[in-house]
């Protein structure tokens, strides 16, 4: 029986890519660079600054200007968190459904703490979540399935006994890891890892309230 559902945040529960991107575009225009299209930024969202500086600048964390630009972005992203990120459609009802049937939510994500919560908080949401563990809460992120044990302790529940939503191949790596059942969103940015179906998920949903069909 399921009784808590965790979702990861970029690309499952809100659309953060157009300000990772907006963010990634102030570097590159200060540069004198044009910028990068939106459809182009969605598949490396989940994949954070290592993935878009790459993007943007063909850089990886072995070139020495990697840690400056990787601090540089985060602080243009820190003063953009929430300028278009919104919960995907449906999310909000998605929510308010599992609140009714008295099922804890939560959240688990790579992204570092210093946005989590307060992206979370812009989005009013945060007070409702039985669990958020984010990338630096454990001493290692996904797909180590630390995080979603830390967030099962926090919600009360065995593994087992939940549910993860995600749209990145690590995250289904990192619940079969800690014996919990995954799902992957394929409305989803779905990242650089392949075809989704050969995963090992439980399954594919293509919008959030197919969540319920789950439960």
């Amino acid at each position: 029986m399921i009784r808590a559902v965790f979702f990861d945040l970029d690309g499952t529960l809100a659309d953060t890519a157009p300000d990772l991107g907006y963010a990634l575009n102030l570097q590159r225009r200060a540069r004198g660079l044009p910028p990068v299209p939106l459809g182009e930024i969605r598949p490396q969202a989940s994949n954070g600054a290592r993935g878009l500086l790459n993007l943007g600048f063909g850089i990886t964390p072995e070139d020495p200007s990697f840690e400056a630009m990787r601090e540089e972005f985060l602080d243009f992203y820190e003063q953009n968190l929430c300028r278009h990120t919104a919960l995907f459609p449906g999310v909000a009802e998605l929510l308010a459904e599992l609140e009714r049937r008295g099922l804890a939510w939560g959240v688990v994500t790579n992204k570092p703490g210093r946005f989590t919560l307060p992206l979370l908080e812009r989005l009013g949401i945060a007070p409702r979540a039985a669990a958020v563990v984010s990338g630096d809460t454990c001493a290692r992120p996904k797909p180590d399935p630390a995080p979603l044990l830390e967030a099962s302790r926090r919600a009360g529940i065995l593994p087992e006994d939940g549910l993860y939503v995600g749209d990145d191949r690590r995250d289904v790596e990192a619940s079969r890891a800690a014996g919990m059942r995954c799902i992957v969103a394929t409305y989803g940015y779905l990242g650089d890892g392949g075809h989704p179906e050969t995963w090992g998920a439980q399954g594919m949903i293509d919008r959030p309230q197919a969540v319920l069909g789950f439960i």
